[in-house]
């Protein structure tokens, strides 16, 4: 086999227009240079109704807003979480916001948790890295902030028990859903951290995010990260 019945191929993160080596691939004759672009919301969302088309189901309004939280920006790993879900309620007739919860809510959680816990325990290099390992696998920036709100209610509603004189053991071993047991030293150090008032700006803080995330979602993971690490740093100063 000579050097000409060789292809290469060659996968990068995103590369600005004076990349070196986007620049080096759009010169050459023998190179080729194709942009492949996260879904957007928009995207996601026509690919939520085709799917949900071809398998003649319906889905309320609940369900539909918490499915979205979980799709990313990988358009095959969100059509097989979409595939899974309508195998999964086939013959019922329409999605509901438990099924989505049963199917699709427990694999996302699991890769989001660390970089979730990370940021509110005050640990910058565990976002970073697990952030990066997100972005990789074509989680929707979007995604991880919807898990960070969820996460911040969560710890917001148990500060507020602790405050009111429950005990931080029965707060962390109770509720729903039950939170793992992996999980508890994070969180504990995230309660420690944080203060009632404090977790109320950080939602504040998220929703904005969110918001923006939507607006300019060639930003997106930019401003995701940025807000991760901010609550990171934040969660180090305690008080």
């Amino acid at each position: 086999m000579s050097v000409k019945d060789c292809r290469i191929v060659i996968e990068a993160g995103e590369l600005r227009p004076e990349s070196p080596l986007r620049k080096a691939c759009e010169k050459a004759r023998m190179a080729v240079a194709i942009g492949c672009y996260p879904d957007t919301e928009r995207d996601l969302a026509k690919l939520m109704e085709d799917e949900l088309r071809i398998a003649n189901l319906r889905i309320t309004q609940d369900a539909r807003a918490a499915l979205m939280s979980f799709l990313g920006g990988d358009r095959q790993a969100s059509r097989n979480e979409l595939r899974k879900l309508t195998l999964y309620a086939h013959g019922r007739g329409e999605i509901t916001l438990e099924d989505v919860m049963s199917v699709v809510a427990d694999a996302s959680e699991l890769k989001l948790d660390p970089i979730v816990d990370g940021a509110f325990a005050g640990r910058p290099d565990i976002v970073e890295t697990e952030f990066a390992k997100a972005m990789i696998a074509g989680t929707y920036p979007g995604v991880i902030i919807s898990a960070a709100q969820r996460q911040a209610a969560w710890l917001h509603k148990s500060a507020l028990a602790i405050a009111g004189g429950q005990p931080a053991s029965a707060v962390l071993d109770g509720g729903f859903p039950r939170l793992h047991f992996s999980r508890k030293p994070m969180v504990e150090t995230a309660l420690r951290n944080f203060s009632v008032a404090r977790l109320a700006a950080i939602i504040e803080q998220l929703a904005t995010a969110a918001l923006d995330t939507r607006k300019q979602s060639t930003l997106a993971a930019a401003i995701a990260q940025r807000t991760l690490m901010a609550i990171a740093a934040n969660a180090k100063r305690r008080g």
